[in-house]
């Protein structure tokens, strides 16, 4: 009784029922093991990948007494572009693991996985009815665009770990305001991970979301207290890097960084508004099938909390990202949860009313069929077929037909088998080489990283005739390689003494290069050093 007078927060928690209890911890193995697996098993990517590690590496290498950690840089320049929450992070894993694939991913991957339990946790406070959490969470747990990029070194996923944690805090608060503290700390560490901006949409959406389901919150000093305190460390770092950097900071950070994606393209990403919807019909399947059913259920259904939520948090968030000019595939990950809210519900009353109209059984025949179709072509037409990937389509496929005939004999059992069939495909699927298809985007980089280290010395620049900046092969070289046109590369040639250039054959053919040495060749590219 003392407990429960002092401690109600948790007296409120400890009412779970062991059933529940028991979902809470089979969710969140299932979430650890399905992004855990193979984590370290194919490269990094470029861009976020490549970035964040370099970042996290030199942190890592800084001598004690250094504030590395806190004025990061990339290649030995200042880093503006992110707060460096995630790099630190990183960094902390790699003093414990050493510097690998695996290190890199798993501050990330994990954060991403507890927000599976986060999802059913806040599920609980929403739907009146259990199942709909479960489904929810189960959901959320198998959305491919969620899993992969969850699994990789990139901000979104700790993002939506951090916004679950604020919602799950203002729901909490129903039963103790001192819940609320945890919006503060959620939004902060948002603000730490990914910049102000982002921290303000999401507080927004809060906000909204408050303002329609409970604002009698809005009153209280845990609300404001817990915002204040949550910012109080984000601000800190902002001033640090404004007096250290001055005006660099600005332009950098909040200017081309930040709110210039607003109204600017950034390196020509620039797509109509209707993007992100596109990006959700590609990679949603098969759940998409029931998300205009969530939609409508929600609508109707407008009055009730889980509603608010899911309609405030997708809605806003899809507007606002959708006006923003710059346009980049990850942008859309914070969506997931509310989509995975709408979706569970959906389900949750299919099953319950076992209401399987000959639409869904049409819908999931179509699905077998393109599966099936997908295997026939990697198994009979694709070079270089993986045969992981071929596995993990076989079982997709095999999953929809055997949905398809429970939809027919009308058994609830037809999600259980959905539900399972896609757990286990993703496991075979990231066991593959192909889980991160963008590598196969360019060549590949840790064999040329590989000759590059062997044949220079440490903080080397190397000048490359590919046209973009590669950040992963920065980091597996552990030297800083410049892009560069032939004019330019020709200049170089005549103007530096120690140089060395990565080019390809034809390339270095074009260039017609006196007194040049050609150190080693992998994947077709040159590394060619000047006599002098």
């Amino acid at each position: 009784m003392i407990f429960k007078k002092n401690y109600p927060f948790f007296s409120q928690a400890s009412k779970y029922k062991y059933s529940e209890w028991f979902w809470l911890l089979g969710i969140s193995l299932a979430a650890i093991i399905l992004f855990g697996f193979n984590l370290g098993g194919v490269p990094l990517r470029d861009w976020d990948e490549g970035i964040v590690a370099g970042v996290a590496r030199e942190i890592y290498r800084s001598t004690v007494g250094s504030n590395t950690w806190l004025y990061p840089t990339l290649d030995g320049q200042p880093y503006l572009n992110k707060p460096p929450l995630i790099h630190w992070l990183i960094a902390l894993s790699y003093s414990w693991f050493g510097v690998n694939e695996w290190s890199t991913r798993l501050p990330t991957a994990t954060l991403t996985a507890l927000s599976v339990p986060l999802v059913y946790a806040v599920g609980k406070e929403i739907f009146k009815h259990h199942s709909a959490a479960v489904f929810s969470s189960l959901v959320y747990l198998t959305l491919l665009p969620m899993i992969r990029h969850g699994r990789l070194a990139m901000l979104d996923g700790a993002i939506v770990c951090f916004f679950l944690l604020v919602i799950w805090s203002i729901l909490r608060s129903r039963y103790h305001l001192r819940a609320l503290w945890g919006v503060g700390l959620g939004l902060g560490l948002i603000c730490l991970t990914k910049g102000l901006m982002m921290g303000f949409l999401l507080g927004a959406i809060a906000l909204l979301f408050v303002l329609w389901d409970n604002p009698r919150l809005l009153v209280s000093k845990y609300w404001w207290g817990s915002i204040v305190l949550g910012l109080i460390p984000p601000l800190a770092w902002y001033g640090c890097q404004y007096l250290h950097y001055g005006e660099q900071f600005t332009q950098v950070n909040l200017v081309n960084q930040t709110f210039s994606r607003i109204w600017s393209s950034v390196e020509n990403h620039q797509d109509p508004p209707w993007y992100y919807l596109l990006e959700i019909v590609k990679y949603a399947h098969p759940w998409l099938l029931f998300l205009p059913g969530g939609i409508i259920l929600a609508i109707r259904e407008r009055h009730s909390s889980w509603a608010k939520l899911a309609l405030t948090w997708s809605g806003v968030y899809l507007l606002a990202i959708s006006c923003m000019t710059t346009k980049l595939p990850w942008y859309v990950i914070p969506i997931y949860p509310a989509l995975s809210w709408l979706i569970g519900a959906k389900i949750a009353k299919m099953w319950k009313h076992r209401s399987y109209s000959s639409l869904w059984v049409g819908l999931f025949v179509l699905l077998s069929l393109i599966s099936w179709g997908g295997n026939l072509f990697f198994s009979f037409f694709a070079t270089d077929t993986d045969r992981g990937l071929q596995i993990a389509l076989v079982m997709i496929a095999s999953s929809f037909t055997i949905t398809t005939i429970f939809l027919v004999k009308r058994s609830p059992y037809f999600i259980v088998t959905l539900f399972t069939g896609l757990y286990v495909s993703f496991l075979l699927f990231f066991n593959s080489q192909s889980w991160v298809w963008e590598l196969g985007e360019a060549y590949r980089v840790k064999p040329v990283a590989a000759m590059i280290k062997q044949a220079t010395t440490d903080k080397q620049i190397i000048f490359t005739s590919y046209p973009y900046h590669r950040p992963s092969l920065n980091f597996y070289s552990d030297r800083t390689i410049i892009p560069a046109s032939n004019l330019d590369l020709q200049k170089y040639w005549r103007q530096e003494k120690n140089v060395y250039f990565l080019l390809e054959s034809n390339i270095s053919q074009q260039l017609n290069l006196p007194e040049s040495q050609i150190i080693d060749t992998k994947e077709e590219w040159q590394l060619i050093a000047k006599n002098n």
